[in-house]
Formats: C-alpha cells, sequence, structure tokens
C-alpha cells in the first residue's frame, strides 16, 4: 500500500498540553510558536508523533473542548500559519502532528448552535438533539453525565431542552443527521489537506444517541464503576452500533491520503471488548482506541497483566494496542500510581514503553512530573494539577544528569527504536509470582518489572541487562536468576538472538 502508513505502530507519541507547555511570548498562555521552539527537545527525546489538545477557537468554558470554530486556530495559541511552521519543523525533525478533534459537542457560541437556538426552523436546529420537556418542566428523560445530574437544558426562546453530556456551554451535536457527517467529512479533509498526520477522536463512543431519546438501563452493583458513578448503564445515550458507520467513513477518507493519515479514540469504555469494537475488522474504523480499563486499573501486575492479556486477546486480527499512564484528564501517574516514588514512577515509565503496542506519553511523564497544587482552581471539574506550566528548568537538571529520569526515558525509547522486537514483537506472558511482572517480545527481548515491596527474582534467564532503571545494571550479564529491588525494572537482551 503507502509506505508510512505504519510510522505509529513503533513510535511513541507525546501529548501536549498546548496552554501548559511553552510560552512564546510571556503572556502566561503556551502556544504554537512555543512548542516549535522545543521540538529539539522532543527529537532528542526521541519521540515520533506530538499530539496537541484542542487548538482551535473556543471561549473556554472547557479550555478548548467547547469549540466555537473547527478550521482556524485559536488567537491565544497562534495563528494557522504558526501552525504550518510547527508541521514543517517538526516534519524536518521526523516528528508527525496529530489534532484533537471534538465531534460530539461544540460550544454554545458556535455560530452552529447560535442560529440553532433563533427557531425551531432554523437552519442548523436539526444539527443538535433537542426535545420537549417532560411534565412540570422535567428532562424529556434520565440520560446523565460525568460534568452534571442532567444533561437536558431548556432553551427559553423556543421551549425546548437541548443535550449537553458535559457542561452547558457544550451542546451536543446530532450525528443522526447526514449534513452534520458530511460537515465533519470537510473539517478532516481540511486539516489534512495542511499536513496533520491525524486525529485523537475526543469521546469517540459517545457520537451517536438513540434516535427515540429512550431511557438509560438503571445501574446495578453488577455494572462497571462509571455506570453505577453515574447511576444508569448508558445503553441508549453512547455506545450506539451507528457509530462504527461514522469511523469506517473516516477510515476511507483517512486512507485517501498518502501517507494514510492516524485516527485515535478516545474510547471511553471499561469493557475491554467494546474498546476493540472500535478497530472494526479488517483495519476499517480506528487505527488506535485508548485503553481506559488500563489507566483506572489497580496499579498492580495482577490487575495490568491481566489487562494486557484480555486486550491482546480481544484486539480482531492485525489491530495494534495503545497505552497510557495519564493525560490531561487524569491525575499524572507519578501521584496517582507511584504516590511520588521516583525509583516506582521509573519502573512504570519503563513498563509502558515497553509493552507490545504505541505507547503515549503525557508531557513531563519524561521527568517524572508529579501533580501541582494549585491555590485558585481554573477548570470546572477540578483537573488543574495535572495540566500546570511544564518546568523547563527542571527538564535542564535532568538532562545534564546521567541518572536521571529523563534521560532513562529518552535511552528506553532509543532501545525501541534499534530493537525490532520491542517495537513489533509479539507479547508473551512469563508466569512469576508476587509483584513480579515479566515478558518476552519477540524472541529476543525480557522484560521484568518488579512493582512489589521486597526483591523478586525472574529465574533461568540468559543475556545481558540493556536497560535497568539502576543505571549501574545497564550492560550486566545474566546467567540463572535476574533479581530486581522493589520498584524496579530490566530489559534483557537474550543471548544467542538478536533484537
Amino acid at each position: 500500500m503507502k509506505g508510512e502508513e505504519d510510522w505509529w505502530r513503533g513510535g511513541v507519541l507525546y501529548q501536549i498540553y498546548p496552554r501548559s507547555f511553552a510560552d512564546s511570548n510571556d503572556d502566561r498562555i503556551g502556544d504554537l510558536r512555543g512548542i516549535t521552539e522545543r521540538l529539539d527537545h522532543l527529537e532528542w527525546l526521541g519521540v515520533n508523533g506530538i499530539w496537541l489538545s484542542p487548538i482551535t477557537p473556543s471561549p473556554n468554558a472547557d479550555w478548548g473542548y467547547d469549540v466555537a470554530e473547527y478550521c482556524d486556530v485559536d488567537p491565544a495559541f497562534g495563528t494557522l500559519a504558526d501552525l504550518d511552521v510547527l508541521v514543517d519543523e517538526a516534519g524536518a525533525r521526523g516528528i508527525r502532528i496529530v489534532l484533537d478533534i471534538v465531534p460530539n459537542h461544540t460550544s454554545v457560541q458556535h455560530p452552529w448552535f447560535v442560529d440553532a437556538r433563533t427557531s425551531r426552523m432554523a437552519r442548523h436546529r436539526d444539527w443538535y438533539v433537542w426535545a420537549d420537556p417532560g411534565p412540570d418542566g422535567a428532562p424529556p428523560n434520565n440520560w446523565t453525565g460525568g460534568f452534571t445530574d442532567s444533561v437536558w437544558t431548556l432553551d427559553p426562546a423556543t421551549g425546548q431542552m437541548f443535550l449537553h453530556n458535559f457542561l452547558p456551554e457544550q451542546a451536543d451535536l446530532n450525528w443522526s443527521n447526514p449534513e452534520v457527517r458530511a460537515e465533519f467529512e470537510r473539517i478532516l479533509q481540511f486539516w489534512f489537506a495542511r499536513g496533520v498526520a491525524g486525529f485523537r477522536i475526543d469521546v469517540a463512543q459517545m457520537l451517536v444517541k438513540d434516535d427515540e431519546l429512550r431511557d438509560d438501563p438503571i445501574a446495578t452493583d453488577t455494572d462497571d464503576w462509571y455506570s453505577q458513578m453515574i447511576g444508569v448503564r448508558p445503553e441508549f445515550s453512547r455506545h450506539r452500533p451507528e457509530v462504527h458507520d461514522v469511523y469506517r467513513r473516516w477510515r476511507e477518507i483517512a486512507d485517501s491520503y498518502d501517507p494514510p493519515r492516524l485516527l485515535v479514540g478516545e474510547t471511553w469504555v471499561q469493557d475491554i471488548d467494546q474498546m476493540a469494537s472500535y478497530y472494526g475488522t479488517g483495519h476499517d474504523e480506528l487505527d488506535l482506541a485508548f485503553n481506559f480499563p488500563f489507566l483506572f486499573s489497580r496499579p498492580d501486575p495482577t490487575s495490568l497483566s491481566a489487562i494486557v492479556a484480555a486486550t491482546e486477546a480481544a484486539l480482531p486480527p492485525g489491530a495494534w494496542p495503545v497505552w497510557t499512564l495519564g493525560n490531561h484528564d487524569v491525575s499524572r501517574f507519578p501521584t496517582r500510581w507511584a504516590k511520588g516514588d521516583r525509583d516506582r514512577t521509573r519502573a512504570l515509565l519503563m513498563l509502558l514503553l515497553t509493552l507490545r503496542g504505541t505507547p503515549f506519553l503525557y508531557y513531563g511523564d519524561e521527568i517524572g512530573m508529579t501533580d501541582v497544587p494549585v491555590e485558585v482552581p481554573r477548570d470546572p471539574m477540578g483537573r488543574d494539577p495535572e495540566r500546570t506550566p511544564m518546568p523547563w528548568p527542571e527538564v535542564d537538571a535532568q538532562r545534564a544528569d546521567r541518572d536521571s529520569t529523563l534521560n532513562l526515558c529518552r535511552d528506553v525509547i532509543a532501545l525501541r527504536r534499534e530493537s525490532a522486537d520491542l517495537r513489533a514483537g509479539d507479547y508473551t506472558p512469563i508466569a512469576v509470582d508476587g509483584g513480579l511482572w515479566a515478558w518476552r517480545r519477540g524472541a529476543g527481548v525480557i522484560v521484568a518489572v518488579n512493582l512489589g515491596r521486597e526483591p523478586a527474582s525472574l529465574q533461568d534467564v540468559t543475556g545481558t541487562v540493556a536497560l535497568c532503571t539502576d543505571r549501574a545494571r545497564d550492560g550486566e550479564p545474566v546467567t540463572g536468576p535476574l533479581t530486581l529491588s522493589s520498584n524496579s525494572a530490566a530489559v534483557v537482551l537474550v543471548h544467542g538472538t538478536t533484537a
């Protein structure tokens, strides 16, 4: 087919929250020029792609996830010309740019919704989801969301309620309307024509809703934790089978470019089989689907390895996993999973970068960045601590320290680049006990991660330690057991094979 279609399979992607990454003009807001100025860091680190959280114009009720215009850049971040420069400069370094797209909802300040609420006969009225209120002004159904108790708000001018699965400032689009689908196809093509390498699709599972707006079933104690939290099992408000038609069409569009464009979904589901369904069959939907059961797992070998095994079993033939330890919506993993422990942070980073699949780093992961308390919260959902500015002086200090987390992260990425087994080899778990988790990658690599409180050993290993979280062990020959201290990890090149 086309030569570079699988660049993301062996690569490492890096998420940037643009507002907090790098500020080029001292206005205390990160911007596109700031990212361009820091490309040397990302090239040195060895990443292959950058995913940018939304850069499109927004009134920022939800910090860019309430879009007011899909085919422009918010002035706070720069201009379309600045994005073109970023795409070109990154490309010269072998780095692709992936944008965030938010197709489930728009800002209520988007011109489509401004028009839609002028009249029940407005040009864009049916671009959104409207319903008459129930008796005594009650919502038309029992749907709930993670941001508000009710996902319906009355529009007094027209006497109907509009759907918003998030804030009332974020009105849900009507994906049963073919005009909405056609408009988003145009939006994809606009950005692809500018050289954008792909999209991360916000709340990819949620676009299509039940046309009859039927009540969701009441959650029971056998449902997943999210359903229990919101009180309903979202059978009609999201996860509709019709959403797969959207991604099959988007796949056709993405594959019409050379090289094909990447489609990665924020598939916010708790069922692994359901997550796997977004790949389609025969690579006809998404390239990658984020694995939220892994992200929200207990950070112990039993739980994590079970999710990896279930994912490997659930993916259709030819599909490729994707792994991440954090993003702009959840507490940073060095805080959430490692409780600030440097050794555990390093072991988890090595785990992420050596599983079969595409790893996504969240900016600051490479230095073990923790949540930062914020005195004056600005985010309506309290996510400020994981969105604080990149501490560039710390980056510089760690770059100069051979034993730093930053240099460890860089060296693991470099080893991936050098090793076909780490990039593309099969994942084969090795049976162990206690806090140790070990697996083979292909024929030539063994990875062992000890997340337990006591030293643990992997028996019958013959090879050389290529990398260890204890850098003094790099290059150490192993014949017999490989013993790891608590919260440490190692990659071993097996003797008699080539990586």
